[in-house]
């Protein structure tokens, strides 16, 4: 990782090992450092937005406090070490690994080297201030109502104490989310068998307009800025009649909530796994955590635990027995109210009256959104009556 990844990164982990229970620093810095603070590029403090919430949610979701530090290096509890000796320890091996920017947004991502949960910055402010201030506790009432929800299990906010350099020249992402990691697994199948096939899409309506994709046939972008937009799945979800219907029951249900909080542009991850080679998950004990053998699909350690009926965040079998999927719904950050967002519909308002394309992903109206984005969902299902 670069020293800005790694800066970031540490100081990401050390928030969330050290704060405290009112999600502030363990530690106030010295007038001195915080007279200087403001020149560093790259090192952050952060602290913990509502932990006393995010704990709660975690509470729900049957997290266990200690596996879900333990995945960004808390060493075992009462292990006989000084807490000098587990920093040292800690600061020597990385416990989040660069993911890089992905995406329009500018968003860097981290997991941790237990692959069980991502770090993704949230740099534009108009994101962050929306998704804390408006959509945060309607998510976690949703949450906590409806456990099967698709909506991703984001398990902690982090917020920078202090303005630097580096945040004001973009450097420095200012606000980080935790998400559960629906890929976890991937990366430890087994090493002396024939490898499982992992596929994954982004997937967001294609009928919008998109100035990448449908300005001049899209010769005026690079084919970089195109592999951005959104994946086009080719297949088909088989799915048996009762997963079909709740399927669209959760999808829903999920975009009821961000309709109703003016949300757009937010996209279904789905992934799916050859079961050719996959154990049957009911016929498998749960592995006890730290161990690192090859994994039952869907797999049972944190974040995915506790084991249970099959759901679309750990694995649903396909109606012919040939592939397993796990699909969440992301980045429901963007608010057609605010600011941002309306100058963005204004500009291309402006745009169709010269050539009309109809609206882009990012300023169609929340309900047309989300019925669009069902539409495209109930395409890819194909039932076995």
């Amino acid at each position: 990782m670069t020293r800005r990844e790694v800066l970031i990164a540490r100081s990401v982990a050390y928030a969330i090992l050290t704060s405290l229970p009112n999600g502030q620093p363990a530690r106030k810095p010295s007038f001195i450092s915080r007279a200087f603070r403001i020149f560093h590029l790259f090192w952050l403090t952060f602290r913990l937005l509502r932990p006393d919430l995010f704990r709660a949610l975690r509470g729900v979701w049957e997290i266990r406090e200690q596996d879900y530090r333990a995945s960004f290096g808390a060493e075992s509890i009462d292990d006989g070490e000084s807490s000098r000796k587990r920093r040292k320890k800690n600061k020597k091996k990385d416990v989040l690994l660069s993911m890089g920017d992905m995406g329009y947004s500018g968003s860097t991502f981290f997991r941790t080297s237990d692959s069980a949960y991502l770090v993704k910055s949230v740099p534009r402010h108009f994101e962050h201030d929306f998704f804390k201030n408006e959509l945060l506790l309607p998510y976690a009432e949703h949450m906590q109502r409806n456990p099967a929800s698709l909506l991703i299990r984001i398990t902690d906010l982090l917020e920078r104490t202090h303005k630097s350099i580096g945040e004001l020249l973009g450097l420095a992402p200012s606000h980080h989310i935790v998400m559960e990691n629906i890929l976890y697994g991937q990366d430890k199948t087994s090493d002396d068998g024939p490898k499982r096939k992992w596929e994954s899409w982004d997937l967001k309506p294609m009928s919008f307009f998109y100035p990448e994709r449908d300005v001049a046939g899209g010769a005026l972008a690079t084919e970089a800025t195109k592999s951005k937009l959104a994946d086009e799945f080719d297949g088909k979800i088989k799915l048996t009649k009762a997963d079909a219907a709740q399927f669209r029951e959760l999808l829903e249900k999920d975009t009821k909530l961000l309709a109703d909080k003016n949300a757009v542009d937010y996209s279904l991850f789905l992934v799916r796994i050859s079961a050719a080679d996959a154990a049957d998950p009911e016929s498998q004990p749960p592995l006890e955590p730290g161990n690192e053998s090859n994994e039952p699909i869907p797999p049972a350690q944190p974040p995915f635990s506790p084991p249970g009926p099959p759901a679309w965040r750990t694995g649903i079998l396909s109606s012919d027995g040939n592939e397993i999927y796990r699909a969440a719904i992301l980045d429901f950050f963007w608010a057609k109210h605010t600011l941002h967002a309306k100058v963005m519909t204004g500009l291309v308002q402006g745009y169709n009256l010269i050539d009309e394309q109809g609206p882009m992903s990012i300023t169609a109206e929340s309900d047309e959104y989300r019925q669009r984005f069902l539409d495209m969902c109930a395409e890819f299902v194909e039932i076995d009556e």
